[in-house]
């Protein structure tokens, strides 16, 4: 078996179960339809998220994507399967996992900086005195490149300014893991390069573990270092590629360009077909 066809092997696995400081088992994701039950989306996924470790999820509108990182972040109960942090059972949300989401979601009344210590509030944070409190919020925007600008409201905020509170709010909580639900796609592309090497340096120096949801291919190759591929109906892990190449990358790399040929062609397969018109 060769090197690409085993990393594309979703029975390969990097780690032993149990390692991760993520894990999920057998996770199941559906809805109820009226008059025909459950509609399962996704079934029997399971991963082990390594610390400091990138993870980016691709796959068709309609897999799960964006459900499962609600069910991985403790918001949402899967309807089968377990997920797992630090080897124990996730009943809700925890301090240790951020969540970024496609919007950033800031409070339009607050300023910048009391967006960013509003993360801080949430009823499962563990409370700090207002030393630590101010500390870490000042060490937040710092981080994204943002002081001049904490005083600001949101309607006085680029997009990548608004994103980049975003993270912020979610790095004042000094998480461990951060789950980010396509959080760049709404950016133009110098901005969204710079969304990407940010979180490369935010995950580096924190030692932070992410899973990234994302449409895009090339960001998946130049950020992660597993990239997994859902497809299907209902939705599963259908293979696994990892870009064995060091940050920063260039995307021009043969090996990053023969893994987009493959990623590319297996998300096609896993597009379902296409339905003929009744005449």
């Amino acid at each position: 078996m060769s090197l690409a066809s085993a990393l594309s092997d979703p029975a390969v696995e990097s780690a032993p179960a149990g390692t991760g400081v993520l894990s999920a088992a057998g996770v199941a994701l559906g809805y109820a339809r009226p008059g025909s039950g459950i509609h399962r989306i996704l079934q029997d996924f399971s991963l082990e998220l390594q610390a400091g470790e990138i993870v980016a999820l691709l796959g068709p509108s309609g897999v799960g994507k964006s459900s499962l990182l609600q069910v991985l972040a403790g918001l949402q109960r899967p309807l089968a399967g377990q997920v797992r942090l630090h080897g124990r059972p996730l009943a809700g949300p925890a301090p240790d996992v951020g969540f970024v989401f496609q919007d950033p979601c800031l409070l339009p009344w607050l300023t910048l900086e009391e967006n960013v210590a509003f993360g801080l509030d949430f009823r499962h944070q563990p409370r700090l005195n207002d030393a630590l409190r101010h500390q870490r919020v000042q060490q937040a925007i710092a981080e994204v490149g943002l002081m001049h600008a904490r005083t600001r409201y949101p309607d006085e905020l680029s997009g990548g300014m608004a994103q980049r509170t975003a993270l912020a709010r979610s790095l004042a909580r000094a998480p461990e893991i951060l789950l980010l639900d396509e959080p760049f796609s709404a950016l133009d592309e110098v901005t969204r390069s710079e969304m990407q090497t940010l979180l490369l340096e935010v995950s580096a120096r924190h030692h932070a573990a992410a899973i990234l949801v994302t449409h895009d291919i090339d960001e998946a190759l130049l950020l992660a270092d597993r990239i997994l591929l859902l497809g299907g109906q209902p939705g599963r892990l259908i293979g696994q590629w990892r870009p064995d190449r060091p940050h920063p990358r260039d995307e021009t790399d043969p090996h990053l360009t023969t893994l987009r040929v493959e990623i590319l062609q297996s998300l096609r397969a896993a597009r379902p077909p296409k339905q003929n018109a009744t005449p």
